[in-house]
């Protein structure tokens, strides 16, 4: 047997029903699906792809791409999705790390990724966002169906890399079990069936997009409507055809800045549900006051999925994330002790959903994830009597901007080595957009002065376009306490204001 590829994605065979509403008004259908998933894992077969063997994946979000994610699975191999805003220069860190047997990438940038791949021993095939490219070449010449790899339930589904604070990306490795498991408890949380149609805005190099978004829809049955990204003008033109929108805090709030958005236009909607990044309780209330509708707020992480999420059926609380889902553990830790309600520790958990360590990191695995099972978030909250969960903040600098996570540490250190700065400081400050903004405050070197100009593009270069700083500072020195330890708390509180005054 092959866990998610039985469950997921071998149903599609012969169903002639609609699974993808795309763009341009077109339709694949699940049988369609199905024959493009066989022929592009005969491709990577083809290529000399075994069960265990990485893939990696960084492309435009089309039907094509998440099909790659099925024909990886069916071959056993494991799926390891990048950003699309990655430099040549990052990558060149995740394909040492990983070392992929093959890497996709954007034709378009085979100047830059075929030298790359060459110097790691990895083959380079192009798929591009209108499912053009050598991939797609070589899967159109291999037969319509293909017999699944069979693999276990621990075996490695997929290599999704997250970053701490200090110290290089961290890859979470994910096996069949850890991501079908979180799937069959949301489809049955959330309710979802083969009636329902999810507006799918979401990227699908992410766990949000991929492993919750559609690994739900593909389990229940349900259609997409698969978006390449969120529009405003696309997204309100799909509503009224979808049931159910997974989103960030950034896509409601860009809907609400649009009139359009009202009761009639959701009327036909049953669900939206926002994630990776905290819901301002002002933004749930309003949505709440035009639509009628609210949000079902969740938590999860790279490392494990979903942790909490709150009811369907029953109060919703504005700013909280929730209760531990079904199965899994959760617990709220400071100096070793499990604290009582409304005290802020630190959160952990445990479950079938909780990854499998991290990628050739045994000792960065054995620091979070202790040996009974228990995995710690870093994610400082408080859980009232009811079990709901509240989000306070993060024991580490992490940033979340518009859904995407930001290790002040990586920005830091280019920002350093730049002309005219002593040192630099990377804060997250609140955002009515995109929840948080990066912030960098930039201590001038003596007798110097910072070319911002010159640092914006030094920093366009070398960081894809989330991770760079909205504004700057440009101060004497960074504020530090007796032990010399710069205090982002200062920082944080003298510019909270930055971007919503």
């Amino acid at each position: 047997m092959n866990p998610l590829f039985d469950r997921l994605f071998a149903p599609l065979a012969g169903q002639d029903r609609p699974l993808l509403h795309l763009a341009n008004g077109k339709q694949i259908s699940a049988t369609a699906f199905a024959i493009l998933v066989a022929r592009l894992a005969g491709a990577l077969v083809t290529l000399g792809v075994e069960p265990g063997d990485r893939v990696a994946v960084q492309v435009a979000k089309s039907p094509e791409a998440l099909a790659l994610y099925g024909a990886t699975v069916a071959a056993g191999a494991v799926f390891l999705p990048l950003n699309t805003g990655y430099t040549a220069a990052e990558l060149d860190y995740f394909i040492g790390n990983a070392t992929p047997c093959v890497f996709v990438g954007d034709p378009a940038q085979s100047a830059a990724l075929v030298p790359l791949c060459a110097t790691h021993g990895t083959q380079f095939l192009g798929l591009s966002g209108d499912g053009g490219g050598s991939l797609m070449d070589l899967a159109a010449r291999q037969e319509a169906a293909f017999a699944p790899v069979d693999r276990s339930g621990t075996d490695l589904a997929a290599i999704l890399y997250t970053s701490g604070t200090t110290g290089r990306s961290k890859g979470a490795m994910l096996s069949h079990e850890n991501l079908l498991s979180n799937a069959q408890v949301l489809a049955d949380l959330w309710r979802f069936t083969e009636t329902d149609v999810l507006l799918h805005a979401l990227p699908i190099f992410h766990t949000h997009g991929l492993f919750v978004a559609s690994n739900v829809s593909l389990l229940t049955g349900a259609q997409m409507v698969f978006l390449p990204g969120f529009d405003v003008e696309a997204v309100i033109a799909a509503l009224p055809k979808s049931t159910a929108m997974m989103g960030v805090p950034t896509f409601y709030t860009r809907l609400l800045d649009d009139p359009r958005l009202t009761r009639d236009l959701v009327g036909h909607m049953r669900l939206f549900i926002s994630g990776s990044a905290p819901l301002l309780s002002e933004t749930h209330i309003a949505f709440q006051d035009r639509t009628g509708q609210r949000i079902l707020e969740r938590y999860g992480m790279t490392e494990t999925n979903m942790n909490t999420s709150n009811p369907y059926d029953g109060d919703r609380r504005a700013g909280t994330v929730g209760m531990a889902l079904p199965g899994v553990d959760l617990r709220i830790m400071a100096g070793g002790n499990e604290v009582g309600a409304g005290e802020v520790g630190v959160i952990e958990v445990r479950g079938p959903n909780v990854f499998q360590g991290y990628w050739q990191m045994p000792d960065k695995t054995a620091e979070d994830l202790r040996p009974d099972g228990w995995f710690i978030t870093g994610d400082l909250a408080t859980r009232d009597t009811d079990g709901y969960v509240t989000i306070v903040g993060r024991a580490k600098d992490l940033i979340i901007t518009g859904g995407y996570n930001v290790y002040p540490k990586e920005v830091e250190e280019l920002l350093d080595t730049l002309p005219g700065i002593a040192e630099s400081a990377v804060i997250g400050l609140p955002h009515p957009d995109f929840g948080e903004a990066v912030f960098a405050v930039l201590a001038r070197a003596k007798g110097a002065e910072p070319d911002l100009g010159q640092i914006r593009a030094a920093v366009a270069t070398s960081l894809a376009k989330f991770k760079h700083p909205k504004e700057y500072a440009v101060v004497d020195a960074l504020p530090r306490n007796a032990m010399g330890k710069v205090q982002k708390a200062d920082l944080r509180k003298n510019h909270a204001s930055q971007f919503t005054s």
